[in-house]
């Protein structure tokens, strides 16, 4: 084993631990790391998305358990973005242009989020069907085009719209993301994918990570601490997908 995939290994743990502490994959995370560590290209989108299935798995057990989610809200949310991740992992097109304008919006979204508020937070109100449908199906087709799981977009729209609470927000991206990777990946092996031979210490690390991340999320940290997290995590993603 070379040094060069330990140290990556070692990156990836740290990256699985922050993402899954706010019930995230961490795959721009993981797409940022192997770029900069020269994965080949064909091989960079399903290993992100691999790694992404089992901390995403992770984080959505450990806040289902504490009682964070709603299924009423990730039903149709997983209706709509599941066949669109699936079309969108069959595209293969240059991302470079879409990365920077994500990249920017994720920037906003962290600004946002980091803000700290007057009063307290409004109480969560009644979704609409006809957004959380659009919401889903945008995602989901944009997260299997480019080998996300849509987390990272989803978590700060739901808290914004004030469909759901910081925590409850963490559980249902967790399983929003497992099964839009899942769509995504078998969306990209019908075009043929490469897989790394030292996958498995990669996925090995990012399951360490994503149950020690995932565990203090959400038993640990209290809700202000949490949105601030959530905000650090938007802020690295918007960073890495803008220049990497």
């Amino acid at each position: 084993m070379s040094e060069h995939i330990l140290f990556l290994s070692l990156f990836i743990f740290l990256v699985a631990g922050l993402y899954s502490s706010v019930g995230h994959g961490g795959a721009s995370g993981y797409l940022a790391l192997m770029a900069l560590f020269s994965m080949p290209v064909a091989t960079i989108k399903p290993v992100a998305l691999i790694l992404n299935i089992a901390v995403s798995l992770i984080a959505f057990i450990q806040f289902y358990r504490s009682g964070f989610f709603n299924k009423k809200l990730f039903i149709p949310l997983a209706i709509a973005s599941v066949p669109a991740a699936y079309a969108g992992g069959l595209m293969s097109i240059d991302p470079h242009l879409y990365k920077q304008i994500l990249g920017a919006l994720l920037f906003i979204s962290a600004i946002r989020l980091a803000m700290p508020l007057k009063k307290e937070a409004p109480a969560v109100k009644d979704f609409d069907i006809g957004v959380v449908l659009v919401i889903g199906a945008s995602i989901g087709f944009m997260s299997g085009m480019i080998g996300i799981g849509g987390g990272i977009i989803l978590s700060p729209l739901l808290i914004l719209l004030r469909y759901s609470d910081v925590k409850t927000t963490s559980g249902i991206s967790a399983l929003f993301i497992f099964v839009n990777s899942i769509a995504g990946l078998l969306g990209q092996m019908k075009q043929g994918i490469e897989f790394s031979s030292s996958m498995s210490l990669m996925i090995a690390f990012a399951i360490a990570g994503g149950l020690i991340g995932s565990y203090i999320g959400a038993r640990q940290l209290n809700m202000s601490i949490l949105k601030k997290v959530l905000a650090v995590v938007l802020f690295i993603a918007s960073l890495k997908l803008v220049f990497v």
